[in-house]
């Protein structure tokens, strides 16, 4: 009897322990050894980034982060860019970033507005092609080829049932950078994958919640995406002029050690970093 309660005692003991590993698991705050040496001792990163080649975003979004000497990533159809032409020329010399977003933006035809034009009756083949339509009209355009692509409705597969086929490794070919929708965390710098980084909505949040995301990401060292659409103080899927006039002001105050920049610039720093040190201990 004396060695069957030392067993279940051994097995109480470990069925203890166990929550206290997986808590382990989802321990936030980075040993120092294993933090991420972005440039300027700053703590973390932050990329701004836009999709669809809003009108607001050459009339009203992009003079704001000019003014306070920020870059951004604008993700853009041909289509979309040819009503404010010269605005993006503006914009492609003044730094910002022009990623692809495909040329037709294909989501899942449980979407109304993309019946017609949905997910699951495409063949990789036919997205291949969709995605090279746009970087050649672009480049027509702009006079830049994308690096950086933005997922339409941040939906990364083709297909349906046992024909599904993830596009991931497509993208992972053929651009330095892909970058979600919808995400629900910023992107650890040590292993994050850049054909499919996060991106966490900017539209509809105010300052304060943009503030405490970008904190969070900074005390753990990581890179956070914001993803926004509109650039206006009113509408849907808008990312408020106010909002980015308080982001601009405080992402630029060195005390908060903060470096902003877009996706590709980010990106190549990270993927350099990668190659010169060694990856934590998992």
């Amino acid at each position: 009897m004396r060695n069957l309660f030392s067993g279940r005692a051994v097995l109480i003991s470990g069925v203890l322990l166990l929550p206290s590993l997986a808590l382990a698991q989802y321990d936030t705050e980075p040993a120092p050894s294993e933090r991420f040496p972005w440039p300027e001792g700053r703590r973390g990163a932050l990329s701004l980034t836009f999709d669809d080649a809003r009108l607001s975003q050459v009339d009203a979004g992009i003079p704001v982060l000019d003014r306070h000497g920020i870059k951004a990533t604008f993700y853009v159809s041909p289509h979309g860019v040819e009503p404010r032409l010269e605005g993006w020329k503006a914009a492609v010399a003044a730094g910002h970033e022009v990623g692809n977003h495909s040329l037709t933006h294909p989501c899942t035809g449980n979407y109304p507005f993309s019946r017609g034009n949905a997910l699951e009756d495409y063949t990789l083949e036919r997205m291949a092609l969709d995605i090279d339509d746009a970087s050649r009209g672009i480049e027509r355009l702009l006079g830049v080829r994308p690096a950086s692509f933005a997922y339409p409705c941040g939906q990364k597969y083709v297909g349906r049932g046992l024909d599904t086929r993830s596009y991931v490794p497509l993208i992972a070919r053929t651009f330095r950078t892909g970058r979600g929708w919808l995400g629900e965390s910023s992107n650890d710098p040590w292993i994050c994958d850049m054909a499919q980084l996060l991106g966490m909505e900017s539209d509809g949040k105010s300052f304060e919640e943009l503030r405490a995301l970008i904190e969070e990401a900074a005390e753990e060292g990581r890179w956070l995406i914001l993803a926004g659409h509109e650039m206006a103080d009113t509408g849907s899927q808008a990312t408020s002029l106010k909002t980015l006039e308080a982001l601009a002001r405080y992402v630029n105050d060195p005390a908060n050690g903060i470096w902003v920049d877009t996706v590709g610039a980010v990106a190549e720093f990270v993927v350099e970093s990668r190659a010169q040190g060694s990856e934590p201990d998992q």
